[in-house]
């Protein structure tokens, strides 16, 4: 068993593991070993969606952990990454894993040679000697399984396969996506704390040329298959497959669409509905 090692702002005590078990619908042993990992990795980001509400709707994103809690594991809503990941690492460390924040540069339909803000959160699991790669909260190309920190090691996942690969002075995390590897973020290995998170997160939340604030975004994975809203259009990718997409006509639609297919809950439909209209989401 990998002995626990508690991050200097943690509230050991204070995350409802049960009501997260229930959440994410995982009914299995409560340890901390690399099949328990892998068990909460997948059923995570099925049960709780990528989303962007509250940035869309003009509210700050609250990275407290209680708040957190109570909105992605107590109400129907999902986050990004700083509060998947929050909800991630507290679990794992109630359950004795060794987890440590990171923070990455985002380079995601970008050039590789992007210099890019810190503004993504992973995580860093030590198990028995080695070291892992978690992340549940990257929206449309989330992992569903942790990665082997492993060099240049092809691993499969329920969904694509990953790797791995370092340069210099960083790693980089590649998804083999129609035959050509691309790159998600460049990370490194320096411990991250809440307070990091927290500069980032309100930056994204509330900077009028954030995409979490003039866009509106979603997604969800599914037993060999993802789900992705950006905007208006509504993409279901089957992997190895082919990918089916539709264009949403209606603010009123795209509501149903959120709250059905992403199992979004939206408190005030109609402030919703007006915000899409405001921000023209719909051409």
């Amino acid at each position: 068993m990998t002995e626990a090692v508690t991050r200097p702002d943690a509230r050991p005590g204070a995350f409802d593991l049960q009501a997260y078990f229930r959440r994410i619908g995982y009914a299995g042993p409560a340890e901390p070993t690399l099949d328990v990992l892998r068990a909460l990795h997948e059923a995570h980001p099925q049960a709780i969606p990528f989303e962007n509400l509250d940035p869309f709707m003009g509210k700050i994103v609250d990275l407290d952990p209680d708040r957190v809690q109570a909105k992605l594991v107590g109400s129907r809503r999902g986050g990004y990454c700083y509060e998947h990941n929050l909800i991630l690492m507290q679990a794992l460390e109630a359950l004795g894993f060794s987890v440590t924040g990171l923070a990455a540069r985002v380079l995601w339909n970008l050039p590789e040679d992007a210099v890019t803000p810190r503004s993504h959160q992973l995580l860093r699991v030590q198990l028995a000697g080695r070291t892992w790669i978690a992340d549940v909260g990257f929206g449309g190309m989330t992992l569903t399984a942790p990665l082997l920190l492993e060099p240049g090691a092809e691993q499969r996942t329920p969904h694509e396969t990953f790797r791995i690969i370092e340069t210099r002075d960083h790693y980089r995390l590649q998804a083999e996506v129609e035959g050509s590897w691309r790159t998600l973020y460049r990370f490194d290995l320096t411990p991250q704390f809440d307070v990091d998170y927290q500069v980032s997160s309100y930056f994204l939340s509330t900077n009028p040329t954030s995409h979490f604030v003039t866009g509106l975004t979603a997604a969800r994975t599914a037993p060999g298959r993802r789900m992705t809203l950006r905007g208006n259009s509504v993409a279901i990718h089957e992997i190895g497959g082919k990918t089916e997409r539709r264009e949403i006509a209606t603010p009123e639609e795209l509501a149903d669409i959120y709250e059905s297919e992403f199992g979004i809950g939206i408190a005030d439909r109609n402030a919703f509905t007006e915000m899409v209209a405001a921000k023209k989401i719909i051409p």
